[in-house]
């Protein structure tokens, strides 16, 4: 009990870094820098997962037990790039019990500073990034997970969202403040429970968008649980972010992490 009140303590304060639009955005950009050569060693030296050939030539980066009875889940990286910072995400959800194959969308290439961030992930071909999910949901099916769940940030949660709508069969889907769909012919390929987390003074993902969302999920009856914290904006969850909010980003991991345990390991 002591070790999962640590590993919820420090999930809590994800050192997530950068978020596309955010930074794009002028009404009120994020001031949000990438993490330092020391800090990015620091976390390399401390990870404990493999890197490994998933799709085609891409390598991303797995934590836990292969072939083990371990529910899978695909962690999908932010715009700086796969980094050493999601790395250590991925070991802390396989200490969670996890089977965690963090995907690279960039195939190689971290981003080092904000102008890099937005040439990479503007340069990401969309039908190729499907693709390359969808390759690390079967990696980890055949791997020994029965049960699969995505979860994103930003750019991932945006994603995370796309690998649902893709047609992946999935038992759970994560979007943290990531553009989201809301056509219900599109949701309609969800078969399973969705979580957001979003802010209501965001300015990249509109309220107005997440109300609609999540009235359609509604409409068709996709269990969802959407929550909208007062008083934060775009990133909230992200340290290196002017208008982070740590009470906020820890209630919202704990709600991940409940949300996870029901979805995959019941």
């Amino acid at each position: 009990m002591l070790k999962k009140i640590l590993l919820l303590i420090t999930l809590s304060t994800l050192l997530l870094t950068g978020c596309s639009k955010a930074i794009e955005s002028e009404q009120n950009p994020v001031q949000e820098t990438p993490v330092s050569q020391e800090e990015s060693q620091a976390k390399a030296d401390s990870l404990k997962g493999e890197d490994l050939i998933y799709y085609k030539d891409v390598t991303g980066y797995f934590a836990g037990e292969k072939n083990a009875d371990r529910p899978g889940l695909v962690l999908i990286q932010e715009w700086w790039g796969l980094n050493n910072e999601i790395k250590a995400e991925a070991d802390k959800f396989a200490d969670l019990g996890y089977n965690v194959l963090a995907v690279d969308l960039y195939n190689g290439k971290v981003a080092t500073d904000r102008e890099e961030a937005q040439e990479f992930r503007n340069a990401v071909d969309q039908e190729e990034a499907i693709a390359n999910m969808q390759s690390a949901v079967e990696y980890l099916r055949a791997h020994g997970s029965t049960k699969i769940g995505s979860l994103g940030w930003c750019f991932g949660g945006q994603k995370s969202l796309q690998l649902a709508l893709s047609g992946s069969d999935l038992d759970s889907t994560v979007i943290y403040y990531g553009n989201v769909e809301t056509p219900k012919d599109q949701l309609a390929a969800i078969k399973w429970p969705v979580l957001g987390i979003f802010g209501d003074q965001d300015q990249v993902v509109p309220v107005s968008e997440v109300e609609a969302f999540e009235a359609n999920l509604n409409e068709l009856d996709i269990e969802n649980e959407i929550y909208m914290y007062e008083g934060v904006g775009h990133a909230f969850a992200n340290p290196t972010n002017q208008d982070f909010a740590p009470k906020e980003t820890k209630d919202a991991m704990e709600k991940t992490v409940e949300f996870l345990e029901r979805t995959l390991k019941s």
